[in-house]
């Protein structure tokens, strides 16, 4: 029986998926965070039209995926994208329960949820048969909330110490958890914080992603983390 999460935070608007789509060096860095776990079975929540989905099924390493969407105008496009997934419609409740996942994975998802800890640990309690792994992918940093977050039906953003809370309340071990996206703080603050932008241009993504996201990735990823970013990623393992 397919059953939400309690109070999730669902949003009709679906400009964020244009933006991501002409975000590929982005898309690319964030499954380059997701490395660890993406081996054997994993299922990734709230797929929405595959965009991430298409990095994160991609390392030969993953043997099964498994999509699952709740909003049934994203699957046409999902099954498209990932024509060799399992799609599932619905929620990690309507995941077959025979299916033992080797990783879960979400990205931008758990900001829409209220009972974000209650869905963490439903996470939790499926991958503990094979003591998997869990990798998740969302918006830092409360004091650059913006109208656009609420937009986008998000409840929070989160800062590192919320999240580190949230994966151990959930019975998570996180192995790492850092910020992503410096300069892309410092963007959003002053594009959706201080103007009060509401969407994204194209062209301004477009030019983001070329040629000043590659080389500040570059420096965070290989030389030193972050104090702050845009962004949260965490790798974590039932216990």
């Amino acid at each position: 029986m397919s059953q939400a999460p309690a109070n999730s935070n669902a949003t009709n608007n679906t400009f964020e998926f244009d933006s991501l789509q002409l975000a590929r060096n982005y898309r690319k860095a964030v499954a380059r965070e997701f490395a660890p776990v993406l081996s054997g079975t994993v299922v990734e929540l709230g797929a929405g039209i595959g965009q991430m989905g298409e990095e994160f099924s991609r390392p030969s390493t993953v043997a099964r995926y498994v999509a699952i969407e709740p909003d049934p105008r994203f699957h046409p496009e999902l099954r498209s994208r990932l024509p060799r997934a399992d799609v599932v419609q619905g929620y990690l409740s309507d995941l077959d329960p025979s299916v033992d996942p080797d990783a879960i994975v979400s990205a931008n998802v758990f900001e829409h949820i209220e009972d974000h800890v209650g869905e963490m640990r439903r996470s939790c309690e499926r991958l503990r048969p094979r003591r998997g792994g869990f990798a998740i992918f969302v918006p830092a940093r409360p004091e650059i909330y913006a109208p656009i977050d609420k937009d986008m039906g998000h409840y929070r953003r989160y800062t590192r110490t919320e999240l580190l809370l949230a994966l151990a309340e959930a019975g998570f071990v996180v192995e790492r958890c850092h910020y992503f996206n410096a300069i892309g703080y410092v963007a959003w603050w002053w594009m959706m914080k201080a103007r009060g932008t509401r969407s994204f241009k194209a062209g301004s993504v477009g030019l983001f992603d070329s040629w000043i996201f590659p080389p500040m990735n570059w420096v965070e990823s290989r030389l030193l983390r972050p104090p702050i970013g845009q962004s949260l990623v965490a790798i974590a393992r039932a216990r």
